[in-house]
């Protein structure tokens, strides 16, 4: 349908380390194709697929960086 926005919380929180890559690969290739990806993790690997990462702690934002999009894997 091509939303504009997609919220995803905790999408890998259940999969094995395979799966994980496949669901960010897709997640991945929906941010290029345009589309605002928000995602919702506690996954060190998982948040490197990202081009922003925001860190909350107590309900604060704590941190604010942009990055190298981890790409594949």
């Amino acid at each position: 349908n091509k939303p504009p926005l997609l919220l995803a919380d905790e999408p890998t929180g259940a999969l094995d380390s395979k799966t994980t890559v496949e669901v960010m690969r897709i997640l991945s290739g929906l941010s290029h194709e345009g589309i605002t990806v928000v995602m919702v993790t506690h996954e060190a690997d998982v948040a490197a697929w990202a081009r922003r990462v925001l860190v909350m702690r107590d309900g604060k934002l704590v941190s604010d960086k942009t990055q190298t999009p981890k790409e594949g894997a």
